[in-house]
């Protein structure tokens, strides 16, 4: 079952996993972030979401920022230990502050391309058709669980079905964005792996139908 969902927000940033100290964001959307952002308009454990075709329909544009962030974080054994009654973690953004500089994109909009495919923890009563309409419903009326976001939740992201007129895309050409993260492979929970492929922009479209994933 497949959907046409245009998507778009004044800034965003997919972080590039090289780049340790400063953010630095790929050139358009990542798999992983587009399947992230639709499942925040509808989710469940009986389907799954998988991207066919990112179209760019505004320009590649890039700005350098800088931004206060906080370098200290939680750790998960501190909020265990709050939970069974100990002590509450504390950080002190005041004096773990420091600036950081981010070069993110602007004036983003993309179509994104995508079909469903029901999972083994399906049910008796899921199906494609049901699936399909609720998706719809949703798009229709602007619903999601969360505000969806552009690699980062400062980034908001606007979503709504497209109207099914033809896409103009804003490059022509061929353009290689070189290896970009495709998404991560959690068939093993001990030893997450992130999966990459090759992306190549045609005409401000890039297809995933058949890109070779890597691990």
């Amino acid at each position: 079952m497949g959907f046409q969902i245009e998507v778009w927000g004044p800034n965003a940033c997919f972080t590039r996993p090289e780049m340790k100290v400063e953010r630095v964001s790929y050139d358009i959307i990542t798999p992983s972030a587009a399947r992230g952002l639709l499942e925040a308009v509808y989710w469940h454990p009986g389907m799954k979401w998988v991207i066919d075709r990112i179209h760019v329909l505004h320009p590649i544009r890039f700005q350098n920022i800088r931004r206060n962030e906080v370098k200290s974080v939680v750790s998960g054994r501190a909020v265990r230990t709050m939970m069974n009654g100990g002590e509450i973690p504390f950080i002190n953004a005041k004096d773990d502050i420091q600036q950081r500089a981010s070069m993110i994109l602007v004036n983003v909009k993309y179509v994104l391309e995508a079909h469903f495919e029901l999972t083994d923890r399906a049910n008796a009563t899921d199906n494609e058709g049901k699936f399909a309409d609720i998706i719809h419903r949703r798009l229709e009326r602007g619903q999601a669980y969360h505000q969806p976001y552009f690699g980062t939740r400062e980034f908001p992201a606007f979503f709504r079905e497209w109207d099914g007129r033809p896409i103009r895309t804003a490059c022509e050409g061929e353009r290689d964005l070189g290896w970009m993260l495709y998404d991560m492979d959690y068939g093993d929970r001990e030893n997450i792996r992130p999966m990459f492929f090759r992306a190549v922009m045609r005409d401000g479209v890039v297809d995933l139908r058949n890109c070779e994933v890597i691990r």
